[in-house]
């Protein structure tokens, strides 16, 4: 199948790199990748898998973009929305200080929107109480098993399972991959119910909330981390972070420790936005102080 293409000019300042990074999941994400000429990601579409090319051409303030596959034209239809066509940071107003200094100096900073449920809530499943290093190695194991060869010249890429091929896995390949039977079973009633799970996409932010915490194992945590990626929600805060409250803690206050309540009494203000101001919060260098050892990596395989 032949490439389709397609140049698009936003009209509004576009950081490429910093509004696609959360769809990016480290060195090795089998279903995506960063080079000099863009980011490359494929995808599990409604109309079957694709492949998107993205680059920017600052000069020319244009993004050139190239799909392969049976998903081609629906992801190039909705390229503005993948980089944040709908998103309205001119929403968050701030007072003088480091967040206002953050946001001027990431004038194109946007959140990015897939539209696709699924194809961020596995993942995030799979981060759930474990450490990067966990979750991302059982992501690459399971992906590169049982998801499909990637649409176009990347030979080294991968499409993410179908719902019905996340079901078939059996139990031996998820105690390979080092995922303990809680996050399997999430992950195998989420499967279940993805045509209900995909519909949350196009809803409000508390009905989408709702919609996924519908399914046992999926809590707020969970849920927020989807719909940053899926929906582009400013307002979904990751509350049940393992770090989150104790950076926003220390940026706002000073104080080394803080609760996702205290986190939630800062943000308050914010509410609508909350999700924004946490990335704008890091982008001014909130980082909490460390003591003690960091959570070590635990080897389900070896249970």
């Amino acid at each position: 199948m032949e490439p389709l293409h397609r140049t698009w000019r936003p009209d509004y300042p576009l950081d490429l790199s910093g509004t696609l990074a959360p769809l990016h999941r480290g060195t090795g994400d089998p279903v995506s990748a960063w080079g000099p000429d863009g980011m490359w990601r494929t995808f599990r579409t409604p109309y079957g898998t694709g492949t998107l090319h993205v680059t920017a051409r600052p000069a020319d303030g244009e993004v050139v973009a190239t799909a392969w596959g049976a998903g081609a034209d629906w992801l190039l239809e909705r390229l503005p929305v993948l980089l944040g066509a709908n998103d309205t940071p001119q929403q968050l107003v701030l007072a003088p200080g480091p967040l206002r200094e953050a946001q001027r100096r990431n004038p194109g900073l946007r959140l990015p929107a897939t539209g696709l449920v699924l194809d961020s809530l596995i993942p995030v499943v799979l981060e759930q109480k474990v450490t990067v290093t966990e979750a991302r190695r059982a992501w690459r194991f399971l992906v590169h098993r049982y998801g499909e060869p990637a649409p176009g010249p990347r030979s080294d890429l991968r499409v993410a399972p179908s719902a019905r091929q996340w079901a078939l896995i059996p139990s031996w390949d998820w105690h390979r991959a080092g995922v303990d039977s809680k996050r399997a079973d999430t992950i195998q009633r989420t499967v279940r119910l993805a045509p209900r799970l995909e519909e949350a996409s196009a809803m409000t932010s508390a009905d989408a909330h709702a919609r996924l915490m519908t399914v046992p194992g999926i809590g707020i945590w969970t849920a927020a981390e989807t719909l940053q990626r899926s929906n582009g929600d400013p307002d979904a805060v990751s509350v049940g972070d393992y770090h989150l409250a104790n950076h926003i803690g220390h940026f706002f206050t000073g104080r080394a420790r803080s609760t996702d309540e205290q986190m939630l009494e800062l943000l308050a203000s914010y509410t609508g936005q909350r999700h924004r101001v946490c990335k704008l919060a890091f982008l001014a260098g909130a980082r909490a102080p460390r003591f003690g050892p960091r959570l070590a990596p635990n080897d389900h395989r070896r249970r």
